[in-house]
């Protein structure tokens, strides 16, 4: 079955095929490190790890990279401004960029595990690849793309014809001071590949180069370091929707100018998690952490079922009510996947519309509603679990790994709700109505209704 997926530099929805039968690259922008990600960045690496799910249960082999910027992302889109690493450090009251990059960094990466992503193949530190991002800018030199100022080295835009495709930049009517403040830039597109340290002091990240001491610029770590451990012309780059005018598209102006390609065959992006219908955003300081619902008793996989309930593309606004929703059906799910039995068999007519739902640019939405479709139906619930097993490679919503919680239904009821959905299965209605008044005794009562089997204390 075809697997088909957007791709923004084309603006339309595509057949994939990958570029090589062994391996599929796929490239995914990481976090600045120089505070926690919010709950709106995961959603963005959720809608990542979905595509790699879906590429794997393709039966394809994907090779995942995902950088770690620890230096070289100011604050400004106009290569103004601190270090985001140097703020961080700031805010922390003088505790080192070095510690605070890994202080975020380990963070981060159990965000990812408390969400069920899969670990990349390679994690990959800007301030560990200098010495390939001096060389891809030197390269862009010899070749006549770059020109100095009092603050840097800077790619020169001008030079491509097609600057801004991804985008769909109108160059002729960017105005100075809309887009970026210019200084001493030639063309108000261009941007630093290489930022001088100031004269007057030292700053803690620095290195030497042909040019100066110095560090690179934002752009340039993702186009040395895709191009190193995936290829110069790869399957699939990634990102939020945030790096499509600014970031990606200097990325592409790299590749083009050193290599001749735009880096990636498909450049696909997430859209925004919307709080209260506006962007979430750390410069305003109303974020909320993953831990944040975590220390309200919200399990973090509720906020993946959440997300998996919105297209990738579509923007997705939070709030409470739609968690606690997902939290109930999550549970709910849970409930009956842990009391059908096992030894059943993936039916193949759900596994084959499941399959073309997700192909359809990862829908989701429309493969949640089959699961419950599933939970609904006919089939033996030993073979709804087999099946559910099988999609759950996709939705990974670690459905084999849940166990209840003491706050919620003990394990003591949990086996006689298992033992009881045999019985219903084999149509043993006295075993059946027995082990539901011993359910009963103990304080709880089992429901059997159109969303599966629920488990509920009794008031």
């Amino acid at each position: 079955m075809k697997l088909y997926l957007y791709d923004t530099w084309q603006r339309k929805i595509r057949t994939f095929e990958p570029l090589n039968l062994g391996e599929v690259g796929l490239y995914c922008c990481g976090p600045t490190v120089y505070d926690y990600a919010h709950i709106g960045n995961l959603r963005t690496y959720m809608f990542e790890d979905t595509l790699r799910r879906v590429l794997e249960f393709n039966g394809h082999s994907v090779r995942h990279v995902v950088n770690i910027t620890d230096v070289g992302h100011l604050v400004s889109d106009g290569d103004e401004g601190e270090d985001k690493m140097e703020k961080g450090s700031r805010r922390a009251g003088g505790e080192s960029a070095w510690v605070i990059a890994e202080l975020y960094t380990k963070a981060f990466q159990k965000d990812m595990h408390a969400l069920n992503n899969l670990e990349p193949t390679l994690w990959c530190r800007a301030t560990e690849h200098i010495s390939e991002q001096i060389d891809f800018i030197a390269t862009l030199e010899s070749k006549g793309f770059t020109y100095r100022t009092t603050d840097g080295i800077y790619f020169d835009s001008s030079k491509q014809d097609n600057y801004g495709y991804l985008a769909r930049l109108d160059l002729s009517g960017l105005k100075a001071g809309v887009r970026v403040d210019m200084g001493q830039k030639r063309n108000l597109t261009d941007f630093a590949l290489w930022k001088f340290s100031p004269q007057d002091s030292q700053r803690q990240m620095e290195w030497d180069s042909p040019w100066g001491i110095g560090f690179p610029g934002w752009h340039i770590e993702c186009s040395a370091m895709s191009r190193k451990y995936l290829s110069p012309w790869f399957d699939i780059h990634c990102g939020g929707e945030d790096h499509i005018g600014v970031h990606h598209t200097n990325e592409i102006a790299q590749s083009q100018a050193c290599d001749g390609t735009r880096a990636a065959n498909f450049w696909m992006h997430g859209h925004f998690l919307q709080l209260d219908n506006a962007k979430m955003s750390k410069s305003t300081n109303d974020f909320l952490r993953l831990q944040s619902l975590v220390d309200l008793g919200y399990d973090p996989l509720a906020y993946r079922y959440l997300n998996l309930t919105a297209h990738y593309r579509k923007q997705l606004n939070f709030s409470w009510n739609a968690l606690d929703g997902a939290q109930q059906a999550l549970d709910r799910l849970r409930v009956s996947y842990a009391a059908w039995p096992e030894g059943g068999g993936v039916d193949q007519v759900f596994a084959s519309s499941f399959l073309h739902e997700i192909n359809q640019d990862l829908n989701t939405p429309r493969a949640l509603a089959l699961v419950w479709g599933l939970v609904k139906s006919s089939l033996s619930d030993a073979d709804k679990k087999a099946t559910l097993r099988h999609c759950d490679q996709v939705l990974g919503l670690a459905l084999d790994g849940w166990q209840p919680s003491d706050t919620m239904i003990p394990s003591e009821v949990m086996e006689l709700a298992k033992a009881r959905q045999v019985a219903r299965q084999e149509k043993n209605w006295q075993v059946s109505d027995d082990l539901r008044s011993r359910i009963i005794k103990l304080g709880y009562i089992v429901e059997d209704g159109a969303q599966g089997v629920q488990i509920k204390k009794l008031s």
